[in-house]
């Protein structure tokens, strides 16, 4: 094992497309709380975390914490099995091991349930760390060393500069490929299709 060639991913959008469930998940709570909680425009913005997510919908400050409890408790059954992988997810990680490194999930999303995507797709990930956004994902890809962190949003590219790897952008996300750029992001490519073969190069 290579550990001078750690890779971290973000996970949804990135890794995985989570969308039909979140959606779900979302309105079921929407429909339990009785607040206007929108699934659909929940799903489109993907990355910001929980409590953010409820703060947008204008829910009460002292229901937030119940409202997050809630939602990861609906999500193993309603979100998980209707999640699918992204395009060459798959193969980005194992392009990774092919080449002897370590493969990091570094996410927002709760981390019981993170763990729980990568288990049910049998990826060869060596580490998930879960509740880090933005800038906080930085301390988890320093502690590892990683040299490349790979996201569809904005806040991934604060993550991989916050750890000093190399930002990489998919723009399979929220964000465009300008907006990744902007940004800060040293390499864009159009999906994880075209990773293990930037990843050979590098």
């Amino acid at each position: 094992m290579r550990e001078d060639l750690a890779v971290g991913f973000d996970l949804d959008m990135t890794l995985i497309d989570p969308r039909p469930g979140m959606v779900a998940a979302m309105n079921a709570l929407a429909a339990e709380s009785g607040l206007a909680l929108d699934g659909e425009r929940f799903a489109a913005a993907l990355g910001p975390p929980l409590d953010v997510v409820f703060r947008g919908f204008e829910a009460p400050e002292e229901r937030i914490p119940g409202l997050v409890s809630r939602f990861r408790a609906l999500y193993p059954d309603v979100v998980v099995p209707a999640t699918v992988p992204m395009p060459g997810a798959a193969d980005a990680l194992a392009a990774v091991k092919a080449l002897g490194g370590v493969n990091l999930v570094v996410t927002g999303k709760f981390e019981p349930n993170a763990i729980l995507h990568v288990k049910t797709f049998d990826w060869p990930v060596d580490v998930v760390a879960g509740g880090r956004w933005a800038e906080a994902k930085g301390g988890v890809l320093r502690e590892h060393g990683a040299r490349v962190f790979v996201g569809d949003h904005e806040g991934d590219v604060l993550g991989a500069k916050a750890a000093g790897a190399i930002a990489v952008g998919v723009p399979t996300g929220p964000c465009d490929a300008d907006s990744l750029r902007a940004a800060g992001a040293d390499v864009v490519l159009s999906d994880l299709t075209e990773f293990p073969a930037w990843l050979r190069s590098l």
